[in-house]
């Protein structure tokens, strides 16, 4: 019980610990550092050392491609908590850096007028001090100069210090800040500098050789006589360990600093190391929204309060056409939408409709039918069919549907004789009733079932058919009144064979 119970509150503490990283991770301010348009191998490196400043809430491996837009990266800038943008571009004479809030803004443009990679940086020092453990945490910002009038300034500053993580003297432990980042500006030239920073901490009031003991590295005492003079003079250092500490970089530590000798309530040295980047950056305008909006501040443009307000009204005039223009291409939608949906509903009405019409012509019909109403040709026909097989008209209850006949019809010898007339002249065959009182198909003037073929003859007596003349392939083509349609054989040609095979194949070429 005793290992269940333990397995479960550390399950438990595991659990409120991961909530209250992500509530912290959340809290703090993140960036994206990229780059818009064509820039050359440097500047793609100084954001890469820029993105190394802002560590660890960056995107370390932001990768941007051509066809991204703004849009693309202040979308998925919402459900990643990200803050603040630094996007760099590039022109023929210059290179710029702008600085926006998301996602309402401002924006800050700045000018690059000068800059130095952390490769150029650290390969002028002697010794550098630069480690994975110093990225883990976030560096302190170190603001000077900043408290100039001037609207911009302030903004400058409110800008640089939302950048970074707030930090909570009461409670921010000390081991945790490694770096730190400068940012001085010069209200002369109106430029600032950016300057990268790694922190050290060493104890002072002992002598330097006091400081090597208890470094763990032990001096060259071969000269000395006495250890007493290791601790007195502290000789045989090198320069840069002899560097001189002053009022300037000595401090009363509050904590325990990681480190030899570093003690709470002692005096040490804080001593920094540049790591780079280096920037000096000049203010040029600040514009409201990300991309868009008013200027609120121009380096080089100044304007009186009457152009501004002429401006203001311009903007607004804009801005409320536009809400006109999509007022208005909402109500079309809308009206666009309506008539779909009534051409919809007319369009199912009209087939129910013709669908319940065919079904009302597929019945039988009543019997009892008006005598104005049309009678079927079916009708016709039925009638028709009756009084040539009977002989005689039919009663009227025998086809309700043919209640009245015409009483102006001519008689039937009349109308067969007819019948015959108009058969002869078509040529087809035509309807004969025999005794019996079936129907046949016939052809007028010919016998039962048959048409007359070419080259066929009939005889009346018996019946037999014979064939009209011989028919021969070669006399065919031997007519010289046969002329052919097609294009003529080239000259020279030859064709293979002869006699009545050539003539056997022009005849059958030419169907």
């Amino acid at each position: 019980f005793g290992i269940f119970f333990q397995t479960k509150n550390q399950k438990k503490s595991r659990a409120t610990a991961n909530h209250v990283a992500e509530q912290t991770y959340a809290a703090v301010p993140h960036s994206f550092v990229f780059h818009r348009g064509q820039i050359g191998k440097n500047v793609a490196q100084l954001i890469v050392d820029v993105r190394r400043v802002m560590e660890p809430y960056t995107a370390e491996s932001l990768k941007v491609k051509k066809k991204n837009v703004l849009k693309d990266f202040v979308a998925i800038a919402g459900p990643l908590g990200v803050t603040h943008f630094m996007i760099f571009s590039k022109t023929p004479t210059t290179i710029n850096m702008r600085l926006a809030r998301l996602p309402k803004g401002p924006t800050l443009y700045f000018r690059v007028l000068k800059y130095t990679l952390i490769k150029d940086v650290v390969s002028s020092l002697k010794k550098h001090r630069m480690h994975e453990q110093q990225f883990t945490h976030h560096p302190l910002l170190i603001l000077n100069n900043f408290g100039a009038d001037g609207m911009h300034i302030k903004l400058m500053a409110t800008m640089f210090q939302n950048m970074f993580p707030s930090i909570n003297v009461q409670k921010v432990s000390l081991n945790n800040i490694k770096r730190c980042v400068l940012l001085n500006y010069n209200p002369e030239s109106q430029e600032i500098e950016l300057r990268h920073y790694s922190l050290k901490v060493v104890p002072v009031g002992m002598s330097r050789g006091v400081k090597k003991l208890m470094q763990e590295k032990f001096p060259n005492m071969s000269k000395f006589e006495d250890i007493s003079e290791l601790l007195m003079k502290g000789t045989n250092l090198s320069e840069s360990e002899a560097e001189q500490d002053g009022e300037h970089n000595i401090t009363e530590l509050p904590q325990v600093y990681s480190g030899r000798g570093n003690m709470a309530s002692q005096q040490s040295a804080v001593r920094l190391t540049e790591i780079g980047p280096r920037m000096t950056l000049q203010l040029t305008k600040i514009q409201e929204g990300i991309g868009e909006g008013n200027i609120i501040y121009h380096s080089l443009i100044s304007k009186t309060e009457e152009e501004i307000q002429e401006i203001l009204n311009r903007k607004e005039a804009q801005l409320k056409e536009k809400e006109c223009r999509r007022k208005k291409q909402a109500e079309n939608v809308a009206q666009k939408k309506e008539k779909r949906e009534q051409h919809k509903k007319n369009s199912l009405e009209g087939i129910k409709k013709k669908r319940a019409e065919a079904e009302e012509d597929s019945e039988v019909e009543d019997p009892g039918m008006q005598d104005g109403q049309e009678v079927a040709a079916e009708s016709d026909d039925e009638v028709e069919y009756y009084r040539q097989a009977v002989g005689e008209e039919p009663d009227e209850d025998m086809f309700p549907s043919k209640r009245k006949l015409s009483s102006d019809k001519p008689p039937r010898k009349d109308m067969d004789a007819k019948r015959n007339d108009q058969g002869q002249n078509r040529g087809k065959t035509g309807k004969v009733w025999n005794k019996s009182g079936h129907r046949e198909n016939m052809k007028l003037g010919g016998s039962k079932f048959a048409t007359k073929k070419p080259g066929h003859r009939e005889n009346k007596f018996s019946g037999k058919k014979k064939f009209e003349g011989k028919k021969s392939l070669g006399k065919k083509n031997k007519d010289k009144s046969f002329k052919s349609k097609g294009q003529k054989a080239k000259p020279g040609f030859k064709k293979k064979g002869g006699g009545a095979r050539q003539g056997f194949k022009q005849w059958k070429g030419k169907g």
